[in-house]
């Protein structure tokens, strides 16, 4: 008796499953949905902000305030640009005033950070201590907000400080990416 209940539970079984790989034919009053598995990268495309990306930093970028972009540098990267500006500017190019703008050149391997005002911009700055981003790979940027620079951080690690010139944080309420990178998150 044991022989058969353990067959009539693996014949259930096993219609159960077939049911699933096989799908019978629905009734003229069900509706068939069609589930199939997400690919990774269709996954990652549905979260993903479109890129170039302009956002509001609400309340400003104010002392203790951090912005962090998780993204991934696309396979054959140029170049990609993440900038804090004061105001929304057009849109195609940022406002006159710039607090920081960071631009990582892959041919080059440097990230330059530079910052404009009143329309004219400053001197870059090239110096860094290694290049962290790779062609493929994700990455997450972290620009800490303090009260007389900004600290970057790349996956963790201290990448540079940028002396910020504008006369308040508050005023710096705009984030703009773009480039050759997907973001997949911003905080």
């Amino acid at each position: 008796m044991a022989e058969t209940q353990r067959a009539a539970g693996a014949t259930a079984t096993a219609s159960s499953r077939k049911r699933w790989v096989f799908p019978q034919r629905a009734a003229p009053e069900e509706v068939k949905v069609a589930v199939r598995p997400v690919e990774r990268e269709e996954r990652e495309a549905h979260r993903s902000l479109a890129v170039p990306f302009r956002g509001h930093i609400s309340g400003g970028a104010q002392p203790g305030k951090k912005i962090i972009i998780f993204g991934h540098v696309d396979p054959r990267p140029d170049r990609f640009y993440v900038a804090l500006t004061c105001g929304r500017g057009t849109s195609r190019e940022p406002p006159a005033n710039v607090a920081l703008e960071l631009c990582a050149r892959f041919r080059e391997r440097q990230v330059l950070r530079r910052t404009c005002k009143s329309g004219t911009w400053w001197e870059a700055e090239r110096a860094a201590p290694f290049f962290p981003f790779i062609p493929d790979q994700p990455f997450k940027l972290e620009i800490r907000c303090e009260r007389s620079r900004f600290r970057v951080l790349v996956d963790g690690e201290q990448l540079c400080d940028f002396p910020h010139q504008v006369a308040s944080l508050d005023d710096v309420d705009t984030l703009w990416i773009k480039g050759n990178i997907t973001v997949t998150k911003l905080a």
